[in-house]
């Protein structure tokens, strides 16, 4: 006779727990590097499968001064930390020089401590240097704070250039927008890169951004200068389509090479070759964006002698094309000798001849 065996029913496949997302708020709170995580991290309804949660927090829980000049009622307190898979302080929009609440310190020590990644957007990574989570490491905050939390805090090693550096349990970002690009990279390492797609797709931007924050910064300017280098200075400014090395600086100022390199460093804080260099970029920059000129042609007119030798330095210190910052730059492109720009498309313009387009603006690790 036969017989059947029992068998013992295979349990059903359990959804993994949502990654659980804290944002650590303070007065007054900047709204824009908030909404990132939150756009990021939140509900994306049906169209992205739920797999995080999102909730903010503060050290006193109640009203929470924003930036736009309205409260924001926020009714948990810093308990919610002990509960972060990953805990994000989204911006710290505090006065220089203000120090962070001891009770904020040893709650993102504790998160830290207990395994909670820890990620600071834009000037949230001073939060982060505070609780010495960044002590011998990389770090990004935005451009323009880069030279004061690496001041406050000597022993982070602030780079003002990249969008955002993940080291695995701490990460940072630079200016707000770079937010997202953190944000949605830290969904790719946690749910893999299709996932993080729909998000950047219902988010209407690209997974991944070009570049780095450089080329969002201002134009460097010279500043106030002492008198005995302003004469070169402007010499020097009215002569950028012309090759001029240290000894002719030295030779027009009536100095040695030496002396005037001691100038330099005292009162502009860089070489003379560097300041003569960052003013050639300043120039391209400009170009670019107010003109239609080849790369070959503003190449000549900034003193950078070929195309070749100007995307490699452009690439140095931009970390980008000129090709891709015309596009990003360039003003008035829409709609420009009757078409419409298509932003965002791959040109085959040969400015890209030989670099790759997709330039990482990122450090990991």
């Amino acid at each position: 006779m036969g017989y059947f065996r029992a068998m013992t029913p295979r349990p059903l496949p359990t959804t993994p727990a949502p990654h659980r997302v804290v944002a650590l708020l303070r007065p007054p709170q900047a709204t824009f590097p908030l909404a990132c995580a939150a756009e990021v991290f939140g509900d994306h309804g049906p169209a992205v499968p739920a797999r995080y949660t999102f909730e903010i927090c503060t050290e006193h829980p109640g009203p929470v001064r924003t930036g736009l000049g309205h409260d924001l009622l926020v009714a948990v307190g810093l308990d919610a930390v002990e509960r972060a898979d990953t805990l994000v302080v989204p911006g710290w929009s505090q006065e220089p020089g203000a120090e962070v609440p001891p009770a904020v310190v040893d709650a993102v020590r504790g998160a830290h401590r207990r395994g909670a990644r820890i990620v600071g957007i834009c000037t949230g990574a001073f939060v982060l240097a505070a609780a010495g989570l960044l002590d011998g490491r990389r770090a990004a905050t935005h451009w323009a704070r880069a030279a004061e939390l690496a001041s406050r805090f000597p022993r982070v090693r602030v780079d003002p250039a990249v969008l955002y550096v993940d080291h695995g349990d701490v990460a940072t970002s630079g200016g707000s927008a770079a937010g997202v690009d953190l944000c949605l990279h830290l969904v790719s390492a946690d749910q893999g890169s299709a996932y993080a797609l729909r998000i950047a797709r219902q988010l209407v931007m690209p997974p991944h951004r070009e570049g780095c924050q450089l080329q969002y910064a201002e134009l460097p300017a010279s500043g106030p200068v002492g008198d005995s280098l302003a004469p070169l200075l402007q010499w020097l400014s009215e002569r950028l389509d012309q090759p001029v090395s240290v000894a002719d600086m030295a030779a027009r100022s009536q100095v040695s090479a030496r002396t005037l390199t001691r100038r330099f460093t005292e009162q502009l804080g860089i070489s003379p070759g560097r300041w003569l260099l960052d003013r050639r970029i300043a120039a391209t920059r400009a170009l670019l964006e107010e003109t239609d000129l080849s790369v070959e042609s503003i190449a000549r007119q900034v003193g950078l002698s070929s195309a070749v030798n100007l995307r490699r330095r452009f690439h140095e210190a931009l970390r980008t094309t000129p090709a891709a910052y015309r596009r990003a730059f360039r003003a008035g492109t829409a709609g420009r000798a009757g078409r419409p720009a298509l932003t965002g498309s791959r040109p085959d313009a040969p400015e890209d001849a030989g670099i790759h387009d997709n330039l990482a603006g990122r450090v990991e690790g």
